[in-house]
């Protein structure tokens, strides 16, 4: 299929929902989280219905091949709006150990080979630092937040990119049930649980992916706003 034919399809899709936004992501708590944050933001803009993501919008997935945080998500949010019509947003998000130099940053998915598993990421972690004093365990989750608008929109080819990190340190045991990915092992700074011990609402106000949506909320609000 061409480019062409698939913009055109995608197009279709969404403009059949009426939707103005499309997040470039299949995790439906992400999409909770950009709704939630959008709600009451843009005058008009029906969040539950306007706002989707990229199955819903019929948008491609897209390979992760940049080298930064910024990159993927600029990777991921450019080629969505072309291939929708839409405004698009994408995050990507890892966590960053310091006596890793950063690592596993943006493969924290994949660190222990297998893409999304989840418990085997943890303890290849875990065994990696078990001899580094607590002093030295110090981390954080990072995430870059990027929108992109088409060029059939009001600001032609705009792209913007914004960050949040939560900063903290990792844990020698998992503690919580909530969340996903390293959460269990990374208790924020001033806090006495981990991310996966924290309500939804409580890790939503101080998390590395609100804090970059919430910076990135002007441009998308400007973005949805033009014809």
């Amino acid at each position: 299929m061409s480019a062409e034919e698939l913009r055109g399809g995608a197009s279709a899709a969404a403009g059949a929902q009426g939707a103005r936004l499309v997040l470039a992501t299949h995790n439906q708590g992400k999409l909770r989280e950009l709704r939630e944050l959008l709600r009451g933001q843009v005058p008009g803009l029906d969040v539950d219905t306007q706002v989707v993501d990229a199955a819903a919008a019929g948008a491609p997935d897209v390979v992760e091949s940049g080298v930064t945080f910024a990159e993927n998500s600029l990777l991921k949010a450019r080629a969505v709006a072309e291939a929708t019509g839409l405004v698009a947003i994408a995050d990507d998000s890892g966590l960053a150990v310091d006596v890793l130099g950063g690592a596993p940053g943006i493969f924290s998915a994949r660190w222990a080979g297998r893409h999304g598993d989840d418990e085997a990421n943890l303890q290849l972690l875990l065994a990696q630092l078990s001899d580094v004093p607590d002093a030295h365990r110090g981390a954080a989750f990072v995430c870059a937040a990027a929108l992109a608008v088409p060029d059939t929109g009001g600001l032609r080819g705009r792209e913007v990119v914004e960050y949040g990190q939560l900063e903290g340190f990792l844990l020698r045991e998992p503690r919580g049930d909530g969340g996903f990915g390293y959460d269990p092992i990374l208790q924020p700074v001033g806090e006495d649980r981990s991310c996966a011990e924290l309500t939804s609402p409580e890790k939503n106000a101080i998390s590395h992916r609100g804090k970059a949506f919430r910076a990135l909320l002007p441009a998308i609000v400007e973005a949805l706003d033009r014809p």
